[in-house]
């Protein structure tokens, strides 16, 4: 009787990343289709932006956002090696975590994402990612998964808590929040949120 055991070829971390590439321009071409601007409808991209609340949110490379997209690559490298356990390799688990990253800035950029966004939570300008801020977001996420990939894990739990602290003092918003109040808005946060 064979082996029951699963093994899968491993794939090396440059192949990953040719692969992550084009998983990233696949998914903002689908961003793009969706009738989002390929830069700041201002006209020019700034590398960072950092007003919150204004029509330039997420239309220039990083914002304030940017930190919870690379906590999206520690949390990812975390549950995919979790479930892996031990039988994909780095640059796999890397592929898989693009991904999922491409899916959901696929799925925050539709007008279901979107208008939830607008309608529970603060963000009542959001009207979407432009493909280059989508595309930074991707790329954030990629940092993160690195990040957990090379440290202990003791030093990405506390880059996680203190990444989460600290945008929830100088923006009053994070990524526990922003998850938090798009699936079940709280009143007294959205409150304390505009207060900021």
């Amino acid at each position: 009787m064979p082996n029951a055991s699963l093994t899968i070829p491993r794939l090396s971390l440059p192949a990953a990343l040719l692969i992550s590439l084009g998983i990233i321009v696949i998914s903002q071409a689908v961003v793009y289709t969706m009738g989002h601007p390929l830069i700041c409808k201002c006209g020019f991209v700034k590398i960072w932006h950092g007003t919150r609340g204004d029509s330039g949110m997420s239309q220039h490379l990083m914002d304030w956002y940017t930190y919870s997209h690379v906590l999206h690559g520690i949390i990812f490298y975390w549950l995919i090696t979790f479930v892996a356990q031990g039988r994909l390799s780095v640059a796999a688990r890397l592929v898989i975590a693009v991904l999922i990253e491409g899916g959901w800035e696929i799925l925050e950029n539709t007008p279901l994402i979107i208008n939830r966004y607008r309608t529970v939570t603060i963000s009542r300008d959001y009207f979407g990612d432009s493909v280059v801020n989508s595309a930074g977001d991707i790329l954030a996420m990629i940092v993160g998964f690195l990040l957990a990939a090379r440290l202990p894990a003791w030093v990405t739990v506390a880059l996680l808590i203190a990444v989460e602290v600290g945008l929830a003092f100088l923006i009053r918003d994070n990524l526990a929040l922003n998850v938090l109040m798009l699936i079940h808005p709280i009143d007294a946060i959205k409150v304390w949120q505009a207060g900021g």
